[in-house]
């Protein structure tokens, strides 16, 4: 958005706010969409909620199963330099 557009909107008296069809086929933000609130000193941030939990590796290591013997750090360095070159990853 590099022009930002004012618009307004009334809050409803059971809190509700509809946001403009421009805004909500510019997110991709279609009916249902589940939104994070936040507020911040500037106002009220609206974002898409993540669609699975926050999950950390020990949370769900070991839960597949794997028949192979562990892949060393060398393997999946060169894997990843390959998916790399191949344009499907970003390297930092």
């Amino acid at each position: 958005m590099a022009n930002p557009e004012r618009l307004v909107t009334t809050v409803s008296t059971k809190g509700q706010v509809t946001l403009s069809s421009a805004i909500r086929k510019r997110r991709e933000w279609d009916a249902g969409t589940r939104l994070l609130v936040e507020d911040t000193p500037e106002g009220v941030l609206l974002k898409p909620a993540p669609v699975f939990a926050e999950t950390r590796p020990e949370d769900v290591f070991g839960s597949l199963p794997h028949r192979d013997r562990p892949k060393t750090l060398e393997e999946m360095d060169a894997g990843v330099l390959a998916e790399a070159r191949r344009g499907r990853l970003e390297l930092p």
